[in-house]
């Protein structure tokens, strides 16, 4: 079990640099409380517990592999609904072990000691997930037809429908159950090798500004500072050290394009991005139509704003380094903690009580971890750990408005992770594309009540600008990112490709989204050797996009109901990976297979772009 870090890759919530001072005006700020989880790494409790998931796993293994065809007709204690629930049971307490591990790993990421705790969990979940991989390959290898009846006649199976009919969905691409054993263990010395190789080596860099040699967060925040020149050389130095390590990227890139194209002919996928699509429980029509739609939006909106943005900043042309500058109009104002949450908790309170409920508690239980310090993970993340527990957020909070804006994200997730864990381990965990929901829907409640307080144009104007920013960088962005790896997978399989092959596929799709507004200059060519994402999650990005299209849409039918519209709000939450996105958005009226969906979400952020050119006028 992994832990998502939803943010790192594109400007949203950047990092501060390492061992900045806390600034009083910020007040108290929380740290989450672990123990709520297991006491400490060598308490009894998780000895025991790391002791009773190995040897679960491989009594698992002998009662049920090779019998689960027979448990099929049968009930009780034999029957498939019991094993489901003993796997299940195994799910969570391996997520708790792992979630620990990995927490506490994030907490600080320069102790050694921490670093060895997660790497030893999770080699043992690996291991221990070996003896329970059998289980959904056998499962799929019974003819529908007997798992329907078996759901049918057995309660304790037919609680699990969801996840047995969904687990269909995987059946035609499956292997042989050495191939897929082969294939789990070779990963540790093929993808998850090259993926280690990527972290390390980004690690490790360091870009030199000024005489000062800085890591990536830092290099990366410094293009966000209000001085042009800071930001200019920044951005040099990004550049610099990326073409001074292109190769070692380049060799990471193909080796990982090529595994990918030999696993997807081996499992008999077609599209080169269909195994993600499977993954999200999405159909690969809806993503293209996504796609299509915010591609033919590109000159409406970050062609547009950055035009409007190049003549508040006083340029005819920004540099590829100003894309995301700070307007004169920015406030410097710090925003202490007890005012964040009280603005967050507030705007959640308005829509729905029970919501702002849910929330409070994770300030009053200690289930957020807020100030900057050295070693602590960059960015934020909410991570649901297991039902048995409840989530835990991570924000670097620094007191400006957009660590405001990604506290009500966090949050957001936090609440959707707290609802749908009514459905279990194996049921809670929501896809990709539908994830982003509750935070993102978060964040607009939030941003919508800051923007009604707000009377001073000034102000109203830097507060519209970073939202749409926000935006551009969740749909246009990762659209356009979306893009170059089709592209980018697609040459591949004539071949290997250069640094210069590559450079050249990323500079297309930029120039391309960002348009005329934007000078892309030398080196900007080499950026897209630090997206973890190509790396990590291949095509990962498009459910960005999903998230935030969805949410505006979601949001524009909010804006026009007259009440029941936070009891169907609640009930999508709940229903976590037991409902496809189809059922989920129908009670909305809305169909993310219409190609009039996107266009509705993408009006939004137009909408927006509206009221700033408006202000602007006036």
């Amino acid at each position: 079990m992994e832990i998502e870090l939803p943010h790192v890759g594109f400007f949203f919530s950047p990092a501060a640099s390492a061992g900045a001072a806390a600034d009083p005006a910020l007040g108290d700020l929380p740290v989450w409380k672990l123990q709520d989880l297991y006491p400490s790494a060598t308490s009894t409790a998780f000895v025991a517990d790391m002791e009773k998931a190995g040897k679960a796993a491989i009594a698992f293994e002998e009662k049920w592999k090779g019998k689960l065809a027979d448990a099929a007709a049968k009930t009780g204690t034999e029957g498939i609904g019991a094993a489901l629930k003993e796997y299940e049971a195994l799910d969570d307490i391996m997520g708790r072990l792992g979630s620990f591990a990995g927490l506490t790993y994030f907490s600080d990421t320069t102790n050694p000691a921490n670093g060895k705790l997660y790497g030893d969990v999770q080699a043992k979940i690996t291991e221990f997930s070996g003896h329970l991989l059998f289980f959904a390959l056998e499962l799929n290898r019974i003819d529908d037809a007997v798992i329907d009846a078996c759901i049918a006649n057995d309660p304790d199976a037919g609680h699990y429908r969801p996840w047995l009919i969904d687990l269909r969905k995987d059946k035609p691409y499956q292997l042989d159950d050495r191939l897929e054993q082969l294939f789990l263990e070779k990963s540790m010395t093929s993808a998850s090798a090259f993926n280690r190789l990527f972290d390390e080596t980004m690690a490790e860099l360091r870009y030199e500004i000024d005489g000062e040699k800085v890591p990536l967060e830092v290099a990366l925040n410094m293009l966000q500072e209000k001085d042009p020149e800071v930001r200019r050389k920044a951005a040099m130095a990004l550049a610099e050290t990326f073409k001074a390590n292109i190769r070692v990227f380049t060799l990471i890139t193909n080796t990982l394009a090529k595994d990918k194209d030999i696993s997807d002919r081996w499992r008999g996928f077609e599209d080169i991005a269909d195994s993600r699509h499977l993954a999200n429980r999405v159909e690969r029509e809806v993503v293209d139509a996504l796609a299509a739609a915010v591609r033919e939006a590109y000159p409406r909106l970050s062609h547009r704003y950055y035009r409007m943005k190049a003549k508040w900043l006083g340029m005819e042309q920004m540099n590829f380094w100003d894309r995301n500058a700070p307007l004169p109009e920015t406030s410097g104002a710090v925003i202490s903690w007890s005012e964040a949450k009280d603005t967050v908790l507030s705007a959640y309170g308005n829509f729905a009580p029970e919501m702002a409920d849910i929330a409070r508690r994770f300030f009053d239980e200690q289930w957020i971890d807020a100030p900057v310090r050295p070693g602590k993970a960059p960015g934020a993340f909410a991570h649901p750990t297991v039902p048995s527990a409840h989530p835990y957020v991570l924000v670097n909070y620094m007191g400006k408005p957009r660590d405001v804006m990604t506290l009500a994200h966090e949050l957001g997730h936090g609440v959707h992770q707290v609802l749908a864990g009514a459905q279990g381990a194996l049921m809670c965990q929501t896809p990709l594309t539908l994830a982003e929901t509750a935070s993102v829907f978060g964040e607009m409640l939030t941003f919508r009540a800051l923007l009604e307080k707000t009377a001073d144009r000034r102000e109203r104007k830097a507060m519209l600008a970073q939202k749409v920013e926000d935006m551009i960088n969740t749909v246009v962005r990762q659209i356009a990112f979306y893009e170059f790896e089709r592209k980018l997978h697609t040459a591949r399989k004539a071949g290997e490709l250069t640094a210069d092959d590559i450079g050249e596929l990323w500079l297309s799709v930029q120039s391309e989204s960002l348009g005329p507004a934007i000078n892309i200059s030398e080196g900007y060519e080499t950026y897209w050797a630090y997206i973890p994402h190509f790396i990590h999650s291949p095509f990962y990005v498009y459910a960005y996009a999903f998230g935030d299209c969805l949410v505006n849409s979601l949001y524009a039918v909010y804006q026009k109901a007259e009440k029941g519209f936070q009891e169907k709000y609640f009930e999508l939450l709940k229903a976590g990976g037991t409902k496809h996105h189809s059922e989920l958005l129908k009670p909305f009226g809305l169909d993310a297979t219409d190609p009039s969906f996107w266009s509705q979400g993408l009006s939004m952020i137009e909408g927006l772009i509206d009221e700033l050119e408006a202000l602007d006028k006036g």
